[in-house]
C-alpha cells in the first residue's frame, strides 16, 4: 500500500476530529450540505438536460458535420485544419463529445499531424462553455446575463486561432 492509499481516510479522520474538538455537530452539518447540494442539483439539472439532449440531437442528427463541411473552406482559407471544426464546434457544447471527436481526429490523422496538435491545443485550452454558463448562472439564478456569452464564444475563437497559430509556429 502507499502514501495515497490513506490520504482520503486521513482526511475525513482529520475534518471528524477537528469538528469534534470545536465541538461541532459533524453529521448535521454533513447532511445540512447535502442539502444544499441537492438543491442546487435541483436547480441546474433542467438546464443540463437540456443541453445535453440538444447536443446529442443535434450530432446524431449529422447537424455538426453539416455545419463543419460549410464551414471547412473558410476554415481552410484562414489556415485552420478542417478536420478540426467540428471540435471547435462541439467544444463549447459539450466535454465529452469534444473528446470523442478529439479521438477521432488523432485515429484518422494521427496524433502528430497538424490536425493531431491543433486539436490537442484546442482541447487543452478551451472550455465547454455552454455547459459551465449553465451551470453557474442557474446556480445563482442569473436571468441577465449581458455579455457573458458573446465573451466567452469570443475567447473560443481566439483559442482556436491562438492554437492553429502556435502549432504553425513551434511545428
Amino acid at each position: 500500500m502507499s502514501f495515497s492509499d490513506f490520504m482520503i481516510p486521513a482526511m475525513f479522520a482529520g475534518v471528524l476530529l477537528y469538528g469534534l474538538f470545536r465541538g461541532t455537530d459533524v453529521f448535521g452539518e454533513f447532511t445540512e450540505g447535502v442539502r444544499e447540494g441537492l438543491r442546487t442539483v435541483y436547480d441546474v439539472f433542467p438546464s443540463l438536460f437540456c443541453l445535453v439532449v440538444t447536443v446529442a440531437a443535434f450530432r446524431a442528427s449529422g447537424g455538426t458535420q453539416l455545419v463543419t463541411g460549410l464551414l471547412a473552406p473558410l476554415l481552410d482559407a484562414a489556415g485552420f485544419p478542417p478536420e478540426c471544426g467540428e471540435l471547435m464546434l462541439l467544444r463549447p457544447f459539450s466535454g465529452s463529445g469534444a473528446t470523442a471527436i478529439y479521438e477521432q481526429i488523432l485515429r484518422s490523422s494521427g496524433p502528430d499531424s497538424r490536425a493531431g496538435r491543433v486539436a490537442s491545443v484546442i482541447l487543452g485550452s478551451s472550455e465547454t462553455t455552454f455547459y459551465t454558463m449553465s451551470v453557474y448562472f442557474a446556480a445563482v439564478k442569473a436571468k441577465k446575463t449581458r455579455y457573458a456569452l458573446a465573451a466567452a464564444l469570443l475567447g473560443d475563437i481566439v483559442c482556436a486561432a491562438v492554437s492553429t497559430a502556435a502549432v504553425n509556429i513551434l511545428l
